[in-house]
């Protein structure tokens, strides 16, 4: 099922004011969704603090070059290939450490899937490159989780900062709490302000 739905989010109007403010203007966020694959976590570690286009274009760069993208094929490439497909070294070894989790059977996405929130973070964040953002998205966009807050997103944090007129984490995480057990819709509406209010 989609993470946004009608019901849910008349539900999140009417816990907050600004939500629904949000909601008036821009309509409700997009059903944004992604396979919950390999594919997909390889994506959201290329999206690590750089924007959604540079992350695409580096996709799409190791992608074009790959005969499968697949986990023994990113074995493969050499530390120049990666750089010829604009990888950092940094962002390589991110996706080495987790094709290797995945060749040797420590992370299978079919059965990610069924298991508790707690379960899947701790799995996802023992590979080396994957912390709480990136987690918090696979969980978000690629499971359809709908209590998940990314503190780390820029912006999210940015767009909340500007609309409540917050600065610290502590603030933003204690606001947090007032959308559970909504709070990847409440993500959701922010990012739909902040693209649509930038005409993205």
């Amino acid at each position: 099922m989609a993470i946004v739905n009608d019901g849910d989010m008349a539900v999140l109007r009417r816990k907050d004011s600004v939500i629904a403010s949000i909601i008036e203007r821009f309509g409700n966020p997009p059903r944004w969704k992604r396979g919950a694959d390999f594919v997909s976590l390889c994506r959201i570690i290329l999206e690590q603090q750089v924007s959604l286009e540079s992350a695409n274009a580096h996709y799409k760069k190791l992608d074009g070059y790959l005969a499968a993208f697949e986990p023994e094929q990113i074995l493969r490439l050499s530390d120049e290939e990666m750089k010829a497909c604009q990888i950092s070294r940094q962002k390589a070894s991110y996706l080495r450490a987790l094709s290797e989790a995945v060749i040797s059977g420590e992370l299978v996405f079919d059965v990610l899937a069924m298991k508790d929130e707690d379960e899947i973070r701790a799995l996802l964040t023992g590979i080396k490159g994957i912390g709480n953002w990136t987690a918090d998205i696979f969980l978000m966009f690629c499971l359809q989780k709908k209590d998940v807050f990314p503190i780390g997103d820029i912006a999210v944090m940015k767009t909340v900062r500007e609309l409540y007129g917050l600065e610290t984490r502590e603030e933003i995480g204690d606001l947090s709490e007032q959308w559970r057990p909504y709070r990847s819709l409440a993500a959701y509406c922010f990012w739909h302000y902040y693209l649509r209010t930038r005409n993205r």
